[in-house]
């Protein structure tokens, strides 16, 4: 049976056009309907437009939901939670409330839907505060689960253990791997090395029923060498926005090598397989959003320039979190820790 999930249609840098096409892909691929949230009045011609040449039979499962406001990325997020109360955010996470969808995918305002997403669906019994979650890709093919990377730019020791837990319970049910490799990130593989939160937490993960092998550095994150990766949000938002940095200058810098000499150019011809296969795998959009660990319910939140496929794998991604049943299993492994 189609798994329900909600798209706000607003939130990209780009809304509502990336959001009506990816809306349409995951329906046509993916074995869910989606429910777009914005003003009609805005995205019924868009859709219709979108959907023309389908015959009525053969159209995707894709439904509108009015919503009369929308957060901008300009907004500030307090204000803009309490202000507008019928924002596409708040709307679509009503939806997961009730139980009329499963999961809520936004590519818009990431401090907006956090403090919305907490507010709405409220927090798992023994979490203190949801973290954002996303994968690193690594030399291995097996991605690295790092979180926070944003919701919380100050963290105490608690923090970092429930993180740990809440990554550990992600890896183990939607990526998969049956005894996750726990690590602390720091700035040194010893026990003496780190900040007063890394020297703190370590003891605390120690004494833990996970399977943590210790402080790790900022190369493990794509090495392979470990499967959750625990820091504060303000370290791992610094992490991942230097790791997007960096995936674009080698793609640039690789696509302008192999255009400098007429012997590269036939490189490249040549190597054109091997060259798509290395960009999708560090690609964002094949990530599709970061999840909210944590919540009452599934929530994704996506980069704000996602195009129609990274909209598409937010909703996979929603689907997936929402079929493994993520928030219970988290409740259940921090009750008994």
């Amino acid at each position: 049976m189609p798994i329900d999930i909600v798209l706000d249609a607003m939130g990209s840098d780009k809304a509502p056009d990336p959001e009506i096409r990816g809306a349409i892909l995951a329906a046509r691929t993916l074995d869910v309907r989606v429910h777009l949230v914005g003003p009609e009045e805005i995205l019924r011609p868009k859709l219709r437009e979108a959907l023309r040449g389908y015959r009525r039979q053969d159209r995707p499962p894709v439904f509108l939901v009015q919503a009369s406001e929308w957060i901008t990325m300009e907004d500030k997020a307090a204000q803009a939670v309490r202000s507008k109360r019928d924002s596409s955010m708040r709307v679509g996470l009503k939806m997961v409330r009730e139980g009329r969808a499963a999961g809520f995918v936004t590519a818009g305002n990431t401090g907006a839907a956090m403090a919305t997403a907490k507010m709405v669906l409220g927090s798992l019994a023994g979490v203190d505060r949801p973290a954002l979650a996303t994968v690193f890709p690594t030399s291995t093919g097996s991605p690295t689960l790092v979180l926070d990377v944003g919701a919380n730019s100050d963290c105490d020791p608690e923090n970092l253990v429930q993180f740990a837990y809440m990554g550990d319970r992600y890896a183990r049910d939607v990526l998969r791997i049956a005894n996750p490799r726990l690590g602390l990130l720091s700035i040194g593989e010893e026990d003496s090395k780190g900040n007063a939160l890394t020297k703190d937490t370590l003891p605390l993960l120690r004494e833990t029923k996970l399977n943590f092998i210790g402080n790790v550095e900022g190369r493990d994150l794509f090495n392979g060498r470990v499967d959750v990766v625990v820091c504060d949000g303000f370290v791992g938002n610094v992490a991942l926005k230097t790791a997007e940095g960096l995936a674009k200058l080698v793609n640039t810098s690789l696509r302008e090598s192999l255009k400098s000499t007429v012997t590269s150019q036939v490189g490249a011809l040549l190597s054109q397989k091997a060259f798509a296969a290395f960009k999708k795998s560090l690609d964002y959009t094949e990530y599709g959003g970061a999840p909210l660990l944590g919540l009452r319910g599934a929530a994704i939140v996506g980069h704000g320039s996602s195009n129609d496929r990274a909209i598409m794998n937010g909703i996979r991604v929603a689907a997936e979190f929402a079929g493994a049943n993520v928030g219970a299993s988290i409740e259940a492994a921090l009750a008994n820790r």
